[in-house]
């Protein structure tokens, strides 16, 4: 009788597939008492989930960690590794073997953490179902295949950084109160004045959880903002820089230009969404937008 079970596809993208920025090589479901893998290295990403039981990870200077589901290991490429689940009662687990040049941006941005091979989570559901979405779509014959699993592959990496045990329910406070008051016409240093924190701490954490810096992620935040109103209002540009922080209209032009590749006015004008005699003389709420009634 066979002390665990398992199922797996492998897939073989084309040149143009991995043009997309991540591709899936492969994908697993297995429980129970499963061999030990390794030591051995790959030259590809894998994310390995394990939704029940526990065991370990030893690093290529021989240390050991145990591992307590629910829980995400990274294997990196060209980074040796060694795991295994408790030999007595085993584990359950579902994998993606995935690659392409996303993959170091994913990495940049914090979604993908090669200096730390096992990290906790607080849920594992929504990482297995964007598995069950790659593994749904492997049957045979599936013409969208490469195209419907690379797809899955962002989503799973979503969700791993959602399900972080270090993550709060609602997401990270600090990111937050940094988007409740990104409006106001407060330096980095101010922002982490209010949070009782230094500059350097504040880039610290807004780097762990964004991605980015302090900067350019409010920046990301008045931009958006910005295009809102200038998309849905008639508000005059002036009015629009005063709306997202900027005292100044001519340097929120610039900055918008820069940032966006198109001047204020123009980005309007390609919008073309106003709608006279409808809401463009308000300021659309985006947490709630306004809804088409049918009869």
């Amino acid at each position: 009788m066979s002390t665990y079970h398992t199922w797996m596809r492998y897939f073989t993208p084309s040149p143009a597939h991995h043009r997309l920025g991540l591709v899936c090589l492969g994908v697993g479901l297995q429980h129970g008492l499963l061999p030990t893998v390794g030591p051995r290295t790959l030259d590809h990403h894998v994310a390995v989930v394990i939704t029940a039981g526990t065991g370990w990870f030893q690093n290529a200077d021989g240390r050991r960690t145990t591992i307590t589901a629910p829980a995400l290991i990274w294997l990196t490429p060209g980074v040796p590794h060694h795991y295994g689940a408790d030999p007595d009662h085993g584990w359950d687990e579902c994998f993606v073997d995935f690659t392409g040049p996303a993959a170091a941006t994913y990495t940049e941005l914090g979604y993908i953490e090669p200096d730390r091979p096992v990290v906790p989570l607080a849920d594992a559901a929504g990482a297995r179902a964007a598995v069950g979405r790659i593994a749904r779509a492997a049957r045979r014959g599936n013409p969208l295949l490469e195209v419907e699993t690379g797809a899955a592959v962002h989503e799973l990496l979503v969700a791993l950084r959602r399900a972080r045990a270090d993550m709060a329910p609602d997401g990270d406070p600090v990111l937050q109160a940094l988007a409740r008051d990104a409006f106001q016409p407060l330096s980095v240093a101010e922002h982490a004045a209010r949070h009782g924190m230094t500059p350097a701490e504040l880039r610290t954490a807004v780097r762990r959880g964004a991605g980015c810096s302090p900067k350019d992620y409010l920046l990301g935040i008045r931009l958006g903002r910005a295009k809102e109103l200038l998309a849905a209002t008639e508000l005059p540009v002036a009015a629009v820089a005063r709306r997202v922080g900027y005292d100044d209209p001519a340097y929120f032009s610039r900055l918008f230009t820069r940032r966006v590749g198109t001047a204020p006015v123009r980005f309007r004008e390609q919008q073309g969404r106003a709608v006279p005699g409808g809401w463009s003389d308000k300021i659309p709420d985006p947490d709630h937008p306004p809804m088409l009634h049918v009869g």
